[in-house]
């Protein structure tokens, strides 16, 4: 249950960004229920994830393994139930949605799914990305998607733990 209650998407000084959620996302989902209290921090969420998620040129199987691997690692299951069909439909296989807990012990991946995955796991656990990891991702992105794969794992670090600090969960009752 959240810990606090979720905003009212009809309240008047939300009603222009809850339709624009709508009308962007197809729904109001829960996370955005709850950002809706503050309507800048909702407005620039929507943008940003909107650019993450629809505007870069990183492929979307890429880009859902990383939400995916951010899921699992900061224990966030609404993020993980969100993306799985998502990333499923980008071309991640069951198989390696099933792995990704001990990724390094699996051959589903193949060397530059485990160079992201390897740079999912710097940024998310220790922060400072060490010489060799950034290295590998190096190696297979050019400028553009290394800005974009960063942005991306960044991006949805601060997605799962806004869900997990307010408790953010998928059968909330709203």
């Amino acid at each position: 249950m959240a810990r606090i209650p979720y905003a009212d998407p009809e309240a008047p000084e939300v009603r222009e960004i809850a339709g624009r959620i709508v009308r962007e996302r197809g729904s109001i989902l829960h996370l955005y229920q709850m950002l809706l209290h503050s309507p800048p921090v909702a407005e620039g969420w929507l943008r940003y994830l909107t650019a993450i998620r629809h505007e870069c040129t990183l492929p979307g199987s890429l880009r859902e393994l990383v939400i995916m691997r951010v899921a699992v690692l900061n224990g966030a299951p609404y993020e993980a139930a969100q993306h799985a069909p998502i990333a499923l439909r980008e071309g991640i296989t069951q198989a390696q949605l099933d792995a990704l807990e001990n990724w390094q012990a699996s051959d589903a991946f193949d060397a530059r799914q485990r160079a992201v995955l390897a740079y999912t796991d710097s940024m998310t656990r220790e922060i400072h990305v060490p010489d060799a990891v950034f290295a590998a991702v190096r190696e297979t992105f050019d400028r553009r998607e290394l800005v974009e794969l960063t942005a991306t794992i960044g991006a949805y670090n601060m997605v799962s733990r806004f869900l997990e600090a307010m408790r953010i969960h998928a059968d909330d009752p709203r």
